[in-house]
This record gives C-alpha cells, sequence and structure tokens, in this order.
C-alpha cells in the first residue's frame, strides 16, 4: 500500500461483515498491551464487544479506517452522561492502526471522525487514556487534544 494510495483512506462506521477483518486489529490492539496468549479476552468477550457495536441499546460504536479495501484501523467509543456538562461525552475507548502503515495519518483520520461523530451525537466532550510509554501516540494526541493532567486509578473487581 503506497503513501499515495493511502489518501484514499475511508473511515466509516463498522458493518457486521468487518469482523473478519476487524479481529485481527483487535488482537493486535490487545497484543500491543500485552493482552495476549493466556491475557488475551477470551473469544466470548471478543464476540460480545463486536455484537455491542451493532444493539441499537448500546451506547457502543465501532468505527474503522479502510484504504484499498482492506481495514487498517479501529476506534471503539462510548457514549455517557457527565456531571459536568449538559450533553454526553465520548470515550474514545481503543484507537488501533495497523504496525506495518502506521504514521501516515491513520490515527488522526480515525480521531477527527471521532470528534465528527461525537458531535453529531451531541456530545460536548471527547476523552480518552493512554499509557505513558506510548510516546508515539502521546505525540499525535499532544496535537489534537489537550493533556487533562489527571492520572487514572482502577481496581478490578
Amino acid at each position: 500500500m503506497s503513501e499515495a494510495r493511502l489518501s484514499e483512506l475511508l473511515v466509516r462506521p463498522a458493518r457486521p461483515e468487518d469482523y473478519d477483518a476487524w479481529l485481527p486489529l483487535w488482537l493486535g490492539y490487545n497484543a500491543f498491551y500485552g493482552r495476549e496468549g493466556a491475557t488475551a479476552p477470551a473469544e466470548s468477550i471478543t464476540r460480545l464487544t463486536w455484537s455491542r457495536f451493532f444493539d441499537a441499546l448500546e451506547p457502543m460504536e465501532c468505527l474503522v479506517a479502510e484504504a484499498d479495501g482492506r481495514l487498517i484501523g479501529l476506534a471503539h467509543i462510548i457514549f455517557h452522561r457527565n456531571t459536568m456538562l449538559e450533553g454526553s461525552t465520548c470515550y474514545l475507548q481503543d484507537l488501533f492502526a495497523a504496525p506495518d502503515i502506521r504514521g501516515r495519518g491513520i490515527g488522526r483520520a480515525l480521531i477527527e471522525a471521532l470528534y465528527a461523530r461525537a458531535r453529531a451525537a451531541g456530545a460536548q466532550r471527547v476523552y480518552w487514556h493512554t499509557h505513558e510509554t506510548n510516546a508515539r501516540a502521546r505525540g499525535l494526541y499532544d496535537q489534537v487534544a489537550a493533556h487533562g493532567g489527571f492520572l487514572l486509578y482502577r481496581k478490578d473487581l
């Protein structure tokens, strides 16, 4: 896939028939964060996640980046309420570009499409987390959003 041909990048909502092309991206995203092999999400979680994107009662959506008939990126988003805003908030839970084609604007295109989708849904804010060691992504994020200065704490139950 040449750089010139990447200008034909299309970001669109995922379709049910995209599952087989989405799956390697999902697995790659999880492997990037060390969730592979014994720590990978169970197949039942993967299938449940995929089904939620197409359930009208779920606030989750999946955007995919496509070029030359190949899915090369994904963005998973969740809309929810916020105690500080009148409108909804959009959480970018997962963002991933195929490793063999990174650095060509896929992440930026997915984020820009996400911003447009969030505006269309009436969201007043988009936010996400990334690992502090993800320097390459943070370089992009510093260009397209403001770092809020917050640290993430969690406890798995």
